[in-house]
């Protein structure tokens, strides 16, 4: 691009493209919920957004967190999965492949994986960044989940 600006008066930006073989890992990681970054202040000129994939293995779960004052969307890729939250993580939602999720600002919840066979990976994205604040000694709820497969 040369040196011309955009409408609001700031520098072009390049666009990139990001090989899926070749993300990086997401810095503010969670155990059991592997973020890949692949539109982030890691790799690309973007500002106030992170887009990645994460990642669930067959039967896990991430620990409490939440993502600050980011919003998060989801989409479900493959798989099926849950987010637990409210007192003592009681509340559960499913979600399957195709669902969307939307989780707001400074929200605690755990997300899992209830496949016995497929791996859970949906693409995620946060404004104003790739917030997650890992949330120790919580009060979790031992509570029957329905497992799928």
């Amino acid at each position: 691009m040369t040196d011309a600006l955009d409408p609001l008066g700031r520098p072009f930006k390049s666009i990139s493209i990001q090989r899926k073989d070749e993300l990086p890992l997401a810095p503010g990681q969670t155990s059991k919920a592997k973020r890949y970054s692949g539109v982030s202040v890691e790799n690309t000129d973007v500002v106030d957004l992170w887009f990645g994939r994460v990642h669930t293995g067959v039967g896990e779960h991430s620990d409490p967190h939440h993502h600050g004052e980011a919003e998060t969307g989801g989409y479900v890729l493959q798989g099926s999965g849950y987010i637990r939250f409210g007192e003592r993580y009681t509340e559960v939602i499913y979600f399957e492949e195709g669902d969307f999720v939307y989780v707001p600002p400074f929200v605690p919840h755990i997300e899992g994986n209830v496949s016995r066979s497929k791996e859970l990976i949906w693409l995620t994205t946060r404004n104003p960044d790739n917030i997650v604040v890992n949330l120790e000694d919580q009060d979790v709820a031992d509570i029957e989940l329905e497992y799928k497969d």
